[in-house]
């Protein structure tokens, strides 16, 4: 599989991924944590790798419509981040969770979360797949599914259910239309993902990085 698709192409492309990054960057600074600032929020070199390695993948009408989200929730008093990471307590604290957040989060229509579940059930199917195929890097990676969360650990099903939720419908459209051409192309998401943390780590290919864990 070669991963240097269209959708990471071009200076545009990653300068507006950049900018997005940088967005939420600012974002993630102002999310408050029980028992105060978490360790991660100064750590900006990898937090633009992780978040840098995702949205290279995208097509350029995602990433400017993810970027009007974040603009408006800036615009509206919303903090993406902080709801992210809200929405993932539904299963990790779900308790805290019903008290504390739910009320405060936009509610999500049936057919909206269906949709998403599909999504979500696609790409936990190419994580799998990468860890069949590089099961060094993929030792790494987040524990799978929601069922294996507890309150200190937050599954990729969790984390990406939580990610999904706060898109505006523009951009969980044109999330889903992005899903369905990479499946209709036999791609793996998770593997270009994780082929740019790679690149961007300093590593010369995926196969190289695996070599080394």
């Amino acid at each position: 599989m070669d991963g240097n698709d269209d959708s990471t192409e071009g200076n545009d492309g990653n300068e507006l991924a950049e900018a997005v990054v940088q967005h939420e960057w600012q974002q993630f600074q102002q999310t408050d944590n029980e028992g105060g600032r978490a360790a991660c929020q100064g750590n900006w070199p990898m937090f633009r790798q992780m978040r840098l390695s995702q949205f290279l993948t995208w097509p350029e009408p995602l990433l400017n419509t993810y970027a009007k989200d974040l603009d408006e929730a800036d615009r509206t008093g919303r903090n993406l981040i902080t709801e992210k990471y809200g929405r993932m307590m539904s299963s990790t604290a779900p308790d805290e969770y019903r008290r504390d957040i739910e009320p405060y989060i936009p509610k999500l229509p049936d057919d909206r979360v269906a949709a998403q579940d599909q999504v979500i059930a696609t790409q936990v199917d190419w994580a799998l797949e990468f860890r069949t195929r590089y099961p060094r890097l993929g030792n790494g990676m987040r524990v799978l599914h929601t069922a294996e969360d507890t309150p200190d650990v937050t599954s990729f099903e969790t984390y990406l259910r939580g990610e999904l939720g706060t898109y505006s419908q523009s951009t969980f459209d044109l999330y889903r239309r992005f899903i369905d051409e990479l499946k209709s192309q036999n791609r793996n998401l998770t593997e270009e993902t994780v082929r740019n943390t790679a690149l961007l780590g300093g590593f010369a290919s995926l196969e190289e990085a695996e070599a080394l864990q």
